[in-house]
């Protein structure tokens, strides 16, 4: 059970128990239509894209990724995204439900320079395996160079067909992705499913991504949201020179002045709604942005993201949010995943 306020285009399955538990035990195969690929071509790509991102794009070495955040000029987050290099061009991978945001965005600074965006979503989509067996069941699919870093990818072929194999940067769990023209996902789908990987639908994979603690835009960061407090220290660089919104980054990292932080939350009692008010002594500290019960082994286990007090977010920590009371809890949460040593 997922509450979340954004509406997962992506179908289930029937059993989101088991698909939870193929993704964190085995080896999950999910649909990932709902992103977005946009290329950035042209000579001024590089110094044109590393000026509107929160990360370093100047120096990504091809084959290589970052994520990061668009900012408006005061420092809040418009969108995220991947922007990986692929030699030619750049390749942004974004949700769908941000493409409009993002395109508009990037058209209104690009000015005299030598960029062209183009949307290829009607030409490439993806589909994901993710889990500690996402590796073994990918070489026993025909896959050879799955020895990838997070974030790097490698075009190759498999079976005759062009397709791209790119690792994610789930910190929780082996996450791969296969980028492709839509006409190949059938086949992809016969041979993971053939070698092992077994399907994960929409409910499934959130609850991935709650469990492994990561924000989704729009649920768990939102425009009113500054880098710094979704702790995804991942998307910024503070050596890369001037982009749109970077004095405010840079004057909050010099301060220390950021007030709210990201965090987990384990659950006693009802699931509370995003939405709700955190509270400690009767005052608000801070509210619930996802919450899910996960469908351990062991039993159904509540937890919950959101935003605290940073001198509330110390590791066990009791708060309430409605008739829930709640535990500081680290990120991803323990004893999930049964391939970590937590």
């Amino acid at each position: 059970m997922v509450h979340n306020s954004s509406v997962l285009p992506v179908p289930d399955y029937g059993d989101v128990r088991a698909e939870f538990g193929h993704l964190v035990s085995g080896c999950g195969l999910f649909d990932l239509g709902t992103r977005a690929k946009v290329a950035v071509t042209g000579g001024d790509r590089v110094r044109w894209l590393n000026g509107m991102v929160t990360n370093n794009v100047r120096d990504l070495v091809p084959s290589h990724g970052v994520y990061a955040f668009l900012l408006n000029p005061q420092g809040h987050i418009l969108g995220d995204l991947y922007a990986y290099n692929r030699g030619e061009s750049l390749l942004i991978d974004t949700d769908q439900a941000q493409l409009e945001k993002t395109l508009a965005t990037f058209d209104r600074y690009i000015i005299m320079d030598d960029v062209e965006v183009t949307n290829l979503s009607d030409k490439m989509t993806a589909i994901g395996v993710a889990g500690p067996k996402a590796g073994e069941t990918l070489r026993a699919a025909g896959f050879e160079a799955v020895q990838l870093a997070p974030l790097q990818f490698v075009d190759l072929s498999w079976q005759n067909r062009a397709m791209t194999l790119a690792r994610g940067d789930n910190p929780a769990v082996e996450w791969y992705e296969l980028w492709c023209a839509p006409g190949e996902v059938a086949a992809l789908h016969d041979g993971l499913k053939q070698a092992g990987a077994r399907l994960a639908g929409g409910s499934a994979v959130d609850l991935l991504r709650i469990a492994s603690g990561v924000p989704r835009y729009g649920t768990d960061i939102r425009e009113r949201d500054l880098p710094q407090e979704t702790e995804q220290e991942r998307a910024l660089n503070f050596n890369k020179g001037c982009y749109i919104g970077q004095e405010i980054v840079e004057r909050i990292r010099s301060r220390g002045a950021v007030h709210r932080k990201f965090s987990g939350f384990e659950v006693r009692g009802p699931l509370p709604e995003p939405g709700t008010k955190i509270q400690v002594d009767g005052k608000d500290i801070g509210e619930i942005t996802s919450a899910a019960a996960l469908p351990l082994s062991e039993g159904e286990r509540n937890v919950a993201l959101g935003y605290i007090r940073r001198e509330m977010a110390a590791p066990g920590k009791e708060l309430r949010a409605g008739d829930a009371q709640l535990t500081v809890a680290t990120l991803p949460f323990t004893h999930v995943f049964p391939s970590r040593n937590d």
